[in-house]
């Protein structure tokens, strides 16, 4: 199994004005993305707005993506739902698309226990052969793996990492600790990239790099190269557009920093409305206007 290293781009859905997806700017995006280096597709996350489509959509969604992409980089696929045996069916659906690798959010909503959170993550490995990405979001979900559970999951050999986005680099560093060199752990929090790869992560699925991945993706080449104190530089000014996603509901300001940048994708879809407080985008033009 190839393990994704690098940037991950966790992919905006594109939609038309009337909340449909819109398939021509999905390519656009795609081949945008791919050309300005990410080493990765994360769709159907948070940023992905999986919350808001159906199963058929996703199906669609992942069957678009994976067309345009051609091979040129992995497709990861976010299949989480509340339901086991609908995780199950969504991720039998992505393996005939012909996905990479799948993300399984934990269930949300109720909170359960750890060894109910093993069972769940065991049953949908047991029924796919794809790689299996753990998608850690105990904020949203209301559902904490704690590091003894992560270290038993990933004995599972089809489960073969996980995606952080607590923003607790010491959450990372736990990850890391009770994983053996095989298992990805990677920053789902835009701030942790380079704290992540110097802790010997496996790079991070960022939000922001839909808007600026030559930045993002500088972070781990710089890394690489060992020029720490670029790095460094890089991660320091990519605080203001992370930190900017906070003034409205997700993914309404990265959707209206996209649509400023020229790259319009839509708006989000309802329940989340589309970004019009004259303030906050003044706010957002000022904060854009340091990565002229």
């Amino acid at each position: 199994m190839v393990k994704m290293t690098g940037i991950i781009t966790a992919m905006l859905t594109p939609f038309h004005e009337d909340q449909t997806i819109d398939e021509a700017t999905t390519r656009k995006q795609v081949n945008r993305l791919i050309n300005e280096g990410i080493s990765g597709l994360f769709i159907l996350g948070t940023n992905g707005e999986f919350f808001s489509l159906s199963n058929e959509e996703k199906v669609e969604f992942a069957r678009t993506v994976v067309d345009e992409v051609k091979g040129r980089v992995p497709v990861c696929a976010g299949t989480g739902s509340i339901r086991t045996q609908e995780v199950i069916d969504l991720t039998k659906k992505m393996e005939e698309v012909g996905v990479d690798s799948v993300s399984v959010i934990t269930p949300y909503l109720m909170t359960i226990s750890q060894e109910e959170l093993i069972s769940h993550y065991k049953k949908v490995a047991e029924a796919t052969s794809l790689p299996l990405l753990i998608y850690h979001m105990p904020s949203r979900t209301n559902n904490t793996l704690y590091p003894e559970t992560v270290a038993e999951l990933s004995k599972i050999e089809n489960i073969v990492g996980i995606k952080d986005s607590t923003g607790n680099f010491d959450q990372i560093l736990k990850y890391l600790e009770v994983t053996d060199k095989d298992f990805a752990v990677y920053s789902g929090a835009d701030s942790l990239i380079l704290w992540t790869l110097m802790a010997g992560g496996s790079g991070a699925i960022a939000a922001t790099s839909n808007m600026y991945p030559n930045l993002v993706v500088s972070i781990y080449e710089h890394w690489k190269n060992g020029n720490i104190e670029t790095a460094r530089e890089a991660q320091e000014k990519l605080r203001s557009i992370r930190d900017a996603s906070n003034m409205a509901s997700t993914p309404a300001v990265f959707k209206k920093a996209m649509e400023l940048l020229g790259h319009p994708i839509g708006p989000p879809r309802d329940p989340v409305e589309k970004l019009t407080s004259l303030e906050i985008i003044n706010k957002l033009k000022s904060i854009m206007k340091e990565y002229e």
